[in-house]
């Protein structure tokens, strides 16, 4: 039993990174029909922005703030104002191509600049583990899982509650009402590309002292948060959520109880489960739409 919880909390801790990823594929998706195949880069690249700031003399916390506001202005306002305007005009599968050069020109800069060995990343808290329950537990596991369950909270309750939220999800669901109600469309836009923004550097701080500084550490991540994000319903925060810490769950409980060796598979079998008998998600809804 004790192992079990054990598992359990690791695959939500692992699950919280995916959730906090899959939503911004989701937000993206839902307010510009965006989607970003370099958000694993995304989250790799915010820990590089905070080693440099830290090997610039910088403590850790202001190095936090530094990496934070460049990922808000170059993944944020200068990824939506370059890319994203400029090729959404042409459709979303040239601009589902530019974001995957994106994602390869960021990976190969990193390469460049900062080298192709991992480096080590300082921790929130210190290396120690906690008894739960009989369950040994890694103090860094539960930190990322109360952070990423309070962001994830957090954006909920701004979205339902306050009137920017409110009108971010009229954005989302028809952007062409919205703008006849009055509601500034372009902004909301923009506030969902920060809140993305926002969310992989979250991620970034949180995962990259488990798994260090690498230039391709967000391979595997991007991917796995994009799966997430189907199998919970791609046109629901909730959904993306839920697929986050399903994901998160299966993968840790499944690698330790039937087989490792397939572990990468994993995902990809969920996401063909999903897709075959319930297409629009687990939580998501179903849509029409005219041609």
């Amino acid at each position: 039993m004790a192992d079990l919880l054990q598992l359990l909390l690791a695959g939500l801790a692992t699950g919280a990174i995916y959730a906090l990823v899959a939503v911004g594929f989701t937000l993206l998706w839902q307010t510009s029909q965006t989607i970003n195949f370099a958000q694993g880069e995304f989250v790799m690249v915010p820990a590089f922005f905070m080693l440099a700031a830290m090997q610039a003399g910088l403590p850790f916390p202001v190095a936090i703030l530094v990496g934070l506001l460049a990922s808000l202005l170059i993944l944020g306002i200068l990824f939506k104002k370059l890319l994203v305007d400029p090729m959404l005009r042409h459709g979303v599968l040239p601009l589902v191509i530019a974001t995957i050069a994106l994602g390869v020109f960021l990976k190969e800069s990193v390469k460049e600049v900062f080298g192709a060995e991992a480096q080590p990343f300082p921790s929130l808290v210190p290396a120690t583990d906690l008894n739960v329950f009989g369950a040994v537990i890694a103090l860094q596991d539960l930190v990322v899982l109360v952070v990423a369950v309070v962001a994830v909270a957090a954006l909920q309750l701004f979205l339902a509650r306050t009137r920017t939220g409110r009108q971010m999800q009229a954005t989302a669901q028809n952007s062409t009402v919205a703008r006849i109600l009055g509601i500034p469309v372009e902004r909301m836009v923009l506030y969902t590309f920060l809140t993305n923004a926002g969310f992989v550097a979250l991620a970034s701080l949180l995962i990259t002292p488990v798994y260090l500084a690498k230039f391709s550490s967000g391979e595997t991540l991007g991917l796995v948060a994009f799966i997430a994000a189907i199998v919970g319903g791609f046109n629901q925060v909730r959904g993306a959520i839920a697929g986050g810490f399903l994901v998160g769950i299966v993968d840790n409980v499944v690698a330790a109880y039937v087989t490792a060796q397939y572990r990468n598979a994993l995902p990809l079998v969920l996401l063909i489960a999903v897709i075959l008998f319930r297409p629009q998600g687990l939580l998501g809804r179903a849509e029409e739409r005219t041609v």
